[in-house]
């Protein structure tokens, strides 16, 4: 097959390196490099490094887009809306890290380990100019432990997608896309307003907080911290890791050490 590769993050790249080793790479779009850190130093995205370590032409802008002969061109968490133009001047296909249609938009993957869900899955669908709701060709179905994380989650999705887009490559023509049926859930782009802990809540719904987002954000005695890392623990959260303002990570024993014996007041 010949393929043009749309992408961005980290872990789409297992995913395209798959594809590569079975397939013809005529390009590769991604997001142009953006200023990260304090310097704001402008960064490559992970899909563009891993295009240019093997000599694949990059683009940064959908109207360059040209079909070229491709078969296919397959978009996995690329992040940027494709025009209806594009999207007629070739075959489309979109891998998908939610059972569609119950989470659509940008952060399926958060979305359900935020919400405590316990089963996510992939589906290969193809793309429409409506966000997240082209047919599918197919799912399939994964656990999530009270112990994953976004990224534990993405691991999954890549292996996943992998193995799906190998069955689907090896005869397409046996898959023919049905429409979805259900209700779907449009989720929201996570900010850090998101990730402030009301300790009103459940030991489960801050623990599932901190494992989606990466990190919770509250005050412990009067000290701005980022909660890294907890779990539950008969019932209870227990804090593993975290980060005060300015200090590098550390365990919860060593930070309570710093508190000499104080009471300790969460969300103070």
């Amino acid at each position: 097959m010949k393929l043009i590769l749309m992408g961005t993050n980290d872990f789409v790249v297992p995913v395209f390196d798959a594809l590569r080793e079975k397939h013809e790479i005529i390009s590769v779009f991604t997001r142009a490099p953006k200023p990260t850190g304090r310097k704001h130093i402008l960064t490559k995205s992970p899909v563009h490094d891993w295009a240019e370590s093997h000599n694949i032409p990059v683009y940064h802008k959908i109207r360059e887009f040209e079909n070229n002969g491709a078969d296919f061109v397959v978009v996995m968490s690329y992040g940027v809306i494709i025009p209806d133009e594009v999207l007629v001047s070739g075959n489309f296909i979109n891998i998908h890290p939610s059972l569609l249609p119950k989470y659509r938009g940008p952060s399926p993957i958060k979305t359900a380990i935020r919400n405590g869900d316990d089963v996510s899955g992939v589906c290969l669908m193809k793309m429409v100019s409506e966000c997240d709701a082209g047919d599918i060709y197919m799912c399939r179905e994964f656990d999530i432990t009270n112990d994953d994380t976004n990224k534990t989650v993405e691991n999954k999705v890549s292996k996943i997608a992998i193995e799906i887009l190998n069955e689907f490559f090896a005869s397409p023509e046996k898959y023919k896309p049905m429409a979805q049926k259900g209700t779907p859930i449009i989720t929201h782009k996570f900010s850090g307003a998101d990730e402030i802990i009301d300790w009103k809540k459940s030991p489960n719904e801050i623990h599932n907080l901190v494992r989606a987002l990466g990190a919770g954000r509250t005050k412990i005695n009067g000290i701005d911290v980022k909660i890294l890392k907890t779990k539950i623990e008969n019932g209870n959260l227990k804090i593993l890791e975290l980060q005060p303002a300015g200090k590098k990570p550390m365990d919860w024993n060593s930070f309570v050490n710093g508190l000499h014996g104080n009471n300790i007041k969460y969300g103070e």
